[in-house]
């Protein structure tokens, strides 16, 4: 089998979308003839853990580790509550405190491009033995953080190297960019960094093809779209609610809110005596205070359940249990190419989605080519309320689903086939 390094920072015990990606395509590398090396920080600041993930870890392995010096360590004397929200890239957006405004300073303007970089010049020394020891010569680097990325710059300006650079999201375009109140020194800094890594990787993956096309704009070498997905190997029967349960799984941060949403429901409730009566809004994962208080002046307290951040395995019960899944991402041009992870398996579930974005989201070209739900922007309500009083009334007579197709594409390992063959 051909061996191949993966640099990445996040690795079970980590919890949270940032780890699935590249450990659902080490468990099935070898099914086409790759076998994996991992490279994992010995010691990292994880913001976020979920012991279940360590089952989908291959056997027999190989993982080199190096120690990483975490800033966020220090940050969290003064206060662990905002240091970790921070970590996590849930940025609130309005009264924030001086403390709050000071760490998001200090994140953007000298931890350049992020927290992380005091992990690349010793993991650069560290992984030239372990290339040499390995007789590796392809390394794959995935970011944020794209601290990382910059391990594979330097490696491969010292060996002879096939060097694939994945992004899991954008770097100088991705929605909380902005708000890390960046000096113009900074903001070129982040950008030249961008430049170098585009243009010396021998390979790039991104997740959609919005970010695809940004890319293009910086660098002509070669970029393929390879979403994420979700994983044909887990099956689980649940019974669904009896409740009319609207779920959205995942961190809800400030810029996402629904607000028309939130409005729809608050009618609903008001005029539709069965709706009030059914009505439950599950959020499982981190929500915003500012999005709690939009509820709150909408009367819909009394409606919603935060459970909180759950294991995976927890989340894909829920997901299936839910009479709709709830999808949402910030109304701007930036976030057009975001592409959620938990879109896959809210389709897997079998669900109906109802997600709330920006004009054009490509999240809605690809919902409706499987015919999973609708996407709506975040300007247009009249149309939102028509399709959850007609899901509510196939609520009532038992007849909530959907009829989804070609989604097998989107399976982790059709994926990883997909990743193997571009390699």
């Amino acid at each position: 089998m051909r061996k191949v390094l993966v640099i990445t920072y996040y690795w079970p015990p980590a919890g949270g979308p940032g780890v699935q990606r590249w450990l659902k395509f080490v468990k099935y590398f070898r099914d086409f003839g790759i076998e994996p090396v991992l490279y994992i920080p010995e010691n990292p600041h994880y913001p976020l853990l979920d012991e279940s993930f360590l089952q989908d870890t291959p056997d027999d392995l190989k993982i080199y580790k190096h120690p990483i010096k975490e800033p966020y360590r220090i940050a969290t004397i003064f206060s662990s509550k905002k240091t970790k929200r921070i970590s996590s890239g849930i940025i609130q957006t309005k009264n924030q405190s001086f403390l709050e405004k000071a760490l998001l300073w200090i994140r953007g303007n000298l931890f350049i491009p992020d927290a992380r970089k005091f992990w690349v010049k010793p993991s650069v020394s560290f992984l030239k033995g372990v290339l040499e020891k390995e007789g590796i010569d392809t390394i794959i680097t995935t970011g944020p953080p794209h601290s990382v990325h910059l391990i594979g710059y330097y490696l491969k300006h010292s060996k002879q190297l096939n060097w694939i650079a994945d992004f899991r999201d954008p770097w100088t375009t991705i929605g909380y960019h902005k708000k890390l109140k960046l000096t113009s020194s900074a903001e070129k800094k982040h950008k030249q960094l961008e430049s170098d890594v585009l243009n010396t990787a021998d390979k790039i993956i991104v997740t959609s093809a919005t970010t695809k096309q940004e890319f293009q704009h910086i660098t002509n070498q070669p970029i393929k779209v390879i979403t994420n997905g979700f994983d044909g190997d887990i099956s689980t029967e649940v019974e669904l609610d009896t409740k009319f349960t609207i779920s959205h799984i995942g961190s809800l941060l400030s810029g996402r809110n629904p607000l028309k949403l939130w409005k729809v429901l608050s009618e609903l409730i008001t005029k539709n005596s069965s709706f009030k009566e059914a009505l439950c809004i599950q959020f499982i994962g981190v929500v915003s205070d500012e999005i709690l208080s939009s509820i709150d002046e909408m009367g819909l307290k009394d409606y919603i359940q935060i459970l909180g951040y759950v294991s995976h395995e927890k989340a894909i019960t829920y997901q299936k249990s839910s009479q709709v899944l709830l999808l949402v991402e910030i109304d701007s041009q930036e976030t057009v190419g975001i592409i959620p992870g938990k879109l896959f398996e809210y389709m897997a579930a079998k669900r109906p989605i109802i997600g709330v974005g920006p004009k054009n989201w490509e999240v809605g070209e690809i919902v409706a080519q499987t015919k999973t739900g609708y996407i709506f922007e975040h300007s247009d309500d009249i149309t939102l309320k028509n399709v959850l009083l007609n899901w509510f009334e196939q609520f009532q007579n038992n007849e909530l689903q959907i009829s989804s197709n070609t989604i097998e594409k989107y399976s982790r390992r059709e994926l990883t086939r997909k990743l193997v063959e571009y390699i």
